[in-house]
């Protein structure tokens, strides 16, 4: 019987995805998180200045995010392409498309960078002035982050039809990703076209079915690989024991 993708294929891929995962994580949340203050330019600036080594390790991070995402649909097209060439190019297109935009973004944090370094020629400027550029520039950044969104949606479609198709991993991750796009796109709508969506209970939920099939396929990778025969026998454990668990008998 022929054996499609290896395993080792398989944990390589996860391996980029966690890399993906973690780094994104660091850089797109954890870091403003604790740094930026909503509304508040001196007080975002004073956290800055006074943690700029966090603040620069978030852009190194964005740097190693973004690369490792560029390497990212080419292992899933090595892993998937079997199923649907076609499909599996257009997963490469869309999500390759959003690393420039991404690497470009970045220049905005440098900038802050910049504002909050203290260089001589920077004393020209009011401490308000340096605030608030400081604070245009992160809303720049974000602006970008909204457009790339665009795409860091539109690829999972293709991939969660293709993951749903291959059955080399669990169809349930395919759902979640084809939602995940779905909830992505709905995300960039609300944002840029209805005031107040980013307070809604929509906002907090839009992306969560994306970071479920996202988190969980990059961990079934990791820790099972990809092996899957062409009888379509094998890798359908999670949903035969999901389907036990929730059966009384």
């Amino acid at each position: 019987m022929k054996t499609l993708p290896d395993v080792d294929v398989g944990r390589a891929t996860g391996l980029l995805y966690l890399i993906v995962v973690v780094s994104g994580i660091f850089s797109l949340a954890y870091v403003p998180s604790q740094l930026i203050v909503p509304g508040d330019g001196a007080a975002t600036f004073r956290r800055i200045e006074a943690s700029e080594n966090l603040f620069r390790l978030g852009i190194a991070a964005g740097f190693v995010c973004y690369t490792a995402f560029l390497l990212l649909p080419l292992a899933f097209y090595k892993l998937l392409a079997h199923v649907d060439r076609r499909a599996a190019l257009l997963m490469v297109l869309f999500a390759v498309a959003s690393v420039p935009l991404s690497l470009g973004n970045l220049v905005n944090k440098l900038d802050v960078a910049t504002l909050i370094s203290g260089r001589s020629y920077l004393r020209g400027y009011s401490p308000e002035q340096l605030h608030a550029a400081v604070m245009l520039s992160l809303a720049r950044y974000n602006s970008g982050v909204l457009v790339a969104e665009i795409f860091w949606g539109l690829w999972l479609l293709p991939l969660g039809y293709l993951v749903f198709r291959s059955r080399i991993l669990p169809r349930t991750l395919g759902v979640f990703l084809v939602l995940g796009c779905f909830g992505y796109l709905i995300d960039v709508f609300g944002r840029t076209a209805v005031p107040g969506y980013a307070t809604t209970t929509l906002a907090s939920l839009a992306t969560l079915p994306a970071s479920i099939g996202e988190i969980g396929t990059c961990l079934w990778l990791l820790l099972f690989g990809a092996r899957k025969t062409a009888g379509g026998e094998a890798n359908d454990a999670f949903e035969r024991t999901a389907g036990s668990e929730l059966d009384p008998n």
